[in-house]
């Protein structure tokens, strides 16, 4: 039970007009559902139709309000596109962005790591994400309220060996985040970057990643990943407050204070880390 039920109605993210991408599962789709609870209405956007039918499905069968549309974030038309068709649905302006679409790639080391990889993880979890903030920024801008949240990582400071085009584009999404919050301070909107460690999503079925990896990375999140129906409530929560930075983990906390305060050692650290595992 929400032990807050109206000291937190006049927050941003009640009663939003949302967008969220890459909503078919994981965090997309919880971010869609936590949404809803709070009286949200939610376009489900996903390169997958169905999936997005399906989060859209599981909100109107519980009376909320929302509508699937497919999306190749990768393509600044189909985002456009998406922004407008949303405007319509809603009558009015978006009111909140949630750029959250990606997919993984890891377990080759840099001169490895196909280009064809590069080029797919950056044109989905960078460009997906300038493409959002490029189309939503200005209008957010002229509207004075609302906000985007941006979906990266903490590989995008934690920089681990076997995962350069992951981290890359997940760095990209901090230091557009970074600049955005920059650019749109005082106006009114409110730019978060949620960065977590493991969560218990899919990635691994819609990524670039060697059998090993991810082997381990489904055992890992298996047994210490977060929900993303908590991961999604405490970015909701942090948006809420303003807040920029999200690393809703202990291990992302800590991982962010380390890197800050001895970023050559920790960066050290993880090279060594990753010869023992291996």
């Amino acid at each position: 039970m929400n032990v807050w039920p109206f000291a937190r109605r006049d927050r941003r993210t009640y009663g939003a007009d949302a967008v969220v991408t890459g909503a078919g599962s994981g965090i997309g789709r919880a971010f869609a559902i936590e949404l809803s609870r709070r009286d949200g209405r939610v376009v489900c956007a996903d390169i997958d139709i169905g999936s997005a039918q399906q989060t859209s499905t599981l909100i109107t069968s519980k009376g909320g309000d929302a509508i699937a549309i497919q999306c190749d974030v990768a393509d600044a038309r189909q985002v456009l596109d998406l922004a407008n068709v949303a405007e319509g649905w809603f009558g009015n302006s978006v009111s909140l962005m949630i750029n959250n679409a990606g997919i993984g790639t890891g377990g080759t080391v840099v001169g490895e790591t196909p280009l064809d990889d590069w080029y797919r993880t950056i044109e989905v979890n960078l460009w997906g994400v300038i493409h959002g903030c490029h189309v939503l920024a200005p209008r957010l801008r002229e509207r004075g309220s609302g906000g985007i949240i941006n979906v990266a990582s903490a590989a995008s400071f934690g920089a681990g060996p076997r995962m350069a085009a992951y981290n890359v584009s997940k760095a990209g999404v901090l230091s557009l985040s970074e600049t955005l919050a920059a650019e749109l301070s005082g106006t009114g909107v409110t730019i978060t970057v949620l960065c977590p460690t493991l969560v218990k999503t899919n990635i691994n079925d819609n990524t670039a990643i060697t059998e090993s990896a991810a082997q381990l990375a489904d055992t890992l999140m298996k047994w210490i990943g977060s929900s993303p129906q908590s991961i999604a409530q405490t970015t909701l929560d942090a948006h809420d407050r303003g807040q920029l930075h999200v690393m809703p983990q202990l291990d992302a906390k800590v991982a962010w204070q380390l890197k800050r305060l001895a970023p050559g050692a920790f960066t050290r650290a993880l090279g060594v880390i990753e010869r023992i595992a291996s």
